[in-house]
């Protein structure tokens, strides 16, 4: 069956920017000591495409027991933006994303279902003038299921005809729970059961024989 849509996550699949946020989060954590600290680096790393606010509520309730206030959320965020946004803004792409997106972005269309804030992802592909490419850019809230769902729901195609590229769990049960084919990408996706590359410079000779209609 041919993919007639194709739905990128962004960290990890376009941007090379998971060490960078990965570097933010650690730091965030060193308060709370070494143990605390690596238990929310592994919690994070085991938990891509999952909005960073969840993370810090999860972190709140393992170091300090107890619940996150909206006050304390909204300071880990900008503390956050601040440790990491202006290297996202000039981090590498992923290798092969480039040709990708100039390949595929002129014959189907292609949307972005982001785990990160909507309008700080917009913003960041607009900066880097990668926008262009994209029908919409999505990101949270809500989360990954709901806004893959949303984005399939909107389209003239079934979910067996959308393609989602990620390269976190949250990103593959979304595509399961949607129903939409899944391309994996980078390390912590290999010997799974979908197609897959440690990055994106094989993914168009792969959807060339596996079949997309432009």
């Amino acid at each position: 069956m041919a993919v007639h849509c194709i739905v990128f996550d962004c960290d990890g699949v376009l941007l090379d920017s998971v060490p960078v946020k990965t570097r933010a989060f650690r730091r965030l954590a060193e308060p709370f000591g070494p143990e605390i600290r690596d238990r929310f680096v592994l919690f994070h790393e085991m938990h891509g495409g999952v909005s960073r606010y969840a993370k810090f509520a999860w972190l709140f309730n393992e170091a300090l027991g107890r619940a996150i206030t909206p006050d304390e959320s909204e300071e880990m965020g900008r503390r956050f933006a601040e440790y990491a946004l202006d290297e996202v803004r000039r981090c590498p792409l992923i290798p092969g994303a480039a040709e990708v997106l100039d390949t595929w972005g002129r014959t189907l269309p292609l949307y972005v279902c982001s785990g990160a804030p909507q309008e700080e992802v917009r913003m960041v592909l607009r900066e880097r003038g990668l926008d262009g490419y994209f029908q919409a850019i999505h990101g949270s809230p809500p989360g990954k299921t709901a806004l893959l769902s949303s984005i399939v729901a909107a389209l003239p195609v079934p979910a067996s005809e959308v393609l989602m590229v990620g390269d976190a769990f949250t990103d593959r049960d979304a595509a399961r729970e949607v129903g939409t084919l899944f391309y994996g990408v980078g390390e912590l996706l290999r010997g799974g059961d979908d197609p897959w590359g440690p990055d994106l410079t094989s993914f168009t000779a792969w959807l060339t024989v596996y079949g997309a209609a432009s």
